[in-house]
């Protein structure tokens, strides 16, 4: 078996330490030197967040709604209905894009409305998974993940289990890397503009005393392939398991069945300076639960871009998605479970 670009990193298990908070039954466990407030309350089931060019937070929800928010909220103001459960939302200047169920649309933000509607990409395949986060890269394309239309089998379009690349007019649609299984997360490193994914490693592996698969974080390369279904991440050895050959390891194994979603790197400054740089995750916990996730992790970056390690930040949420560093440098947290976005702060600052 031969990989390519090995990873070396540790697994985040155990507790997110003590500090403010009570945990599930309250405000969110934070690690000491740090509090946490809610930030906006009232949203149904939140997927992801984003800035828009008027300086509000903008959230897509699991029913198909676009809301705003700003700190403070109670009740989001809803910009869109209807989307096809939307995942993923990106802003270019004033022009919003939208990944939803089977497509990718965008529209621009006019007197405070968003108008000019265009469905950029339609007829995308989905199943057991769908289209997820959308961001931009450096070159200007948008990328997008596509999750698989099962739990592992060889699908029929190459589009599944991929994360794809097109231009913001829809044009010179590709598949950009493959073997994901559901990559649903996507972030650009700000200082190296490298496209990183969250990977949900399949279910039918494992049991609740031996779990298996573990979760990844990947560096996702163009034309990269990483392994899904015949190939996948030990959560006991820390290394891929299968037909593996030619297949990218990931640049760290987080928890088996954890979910990793939503992830943010924190380019704020409020935060102690051993924090700067770091790559947030937020694990929803969907199995296991009581041993892994619902919570978010932090990964500490080599300059190579894998991870030095993996440690527990925050813990107590019911489902946490969707993360985003706001513009005062606090780390915003959006609960699916709860309908609450949270504020992550250092001691001290505002």
């Amino acid at each position: 078996m031969r990989l390519i670009a090995a990873a070396t990193t540790i697994l985040a298990l155990g507790a997110a330490g003590a500090g403010a908070g009570p945990g599930s039954f309250g405000l969110p466990l934070v690690p000491a030197g740090f509090r946490v407030e809610t930030f906006a309350e009232g949203l149904s089931h939140p997927t992801a967040m984003a800035y828009g060019p008027d300086g509000r937070v903008y959230v897509t929800e699991t029913d198909g709604s676009l809301v705003s928010i700003t700190r403070g909220t109670r009740k989001p103001r809803v910009r869109l209905r209807g989307l096809r459960t939307p995942l993923g939302l990106t802003w270019r200047g004033r022009t919003l894009f939208l990944s939803e169920k089977g497509r990718l649309e965008r529209a621009v933000l006019s007197r405070g409305r968003l108008v000019r509607r265009k469905v950029l990409a339609s007829g995308l395949p989905y199943g057991e998974h769908q289209q997820d986060n959308v961001v931009i890269g450096r070159d200007g394309r948008l990328y997008l993940g596509s999750g698989s239309t099962c739990d592992a089998c060889r699908e029929r379009d190459r589009r599944s289990a991929a994360v794809l690349s097109l231009r913001p007019d829809g044009r010179e649609l590709r598949v950009y890397a493959s073997g994901l299984r559901n990559p649903f997360g996507l972030a650009i490193q700000p200082s190296s503009g490298r496209l990183y994914a969250t990977v949900n490693g399949q279910d039918a592996l494992g049991n609740r005393s031996d779990p298996e698969p573990a979760d990844t974080l990947v560096v996702v390369r163009r034309g990269a392939r990483y392994g899904w279904p015949r190939c996948w991440a030990n959560a006991r050895t820390l290394r891929m398991n299968g037909h593996c050959g030619g297949v990218t390891a990931p640049a760290a194994y987080l928890e088996p069945h954890a979910s990793a979603d939503g992830l943010a790197f924190y380019t704020g400054r409020s935060f102690p300076p051993a924090y700067r740089g770091s790559l947030f995750i937020a694990e929803w916990g969907q199995y296991y639960s009581r041993r892994f996730g619902r919570r978010v992790v932090r990964v500490e970056l080599k300059r190579d871009g894998r991870a030095r390690r993996v440690v527990p930040f925050a813990s107590g949420f019911e489902h946490p998605l969707a993360l985003l560093v706001d513009r005062r440098g606090g780390l915003l947290v959006a609960d699916w479970g709860s309908g609450i976005v949270y504020r992550i702060q250092a001691d001290g600052r505002r």
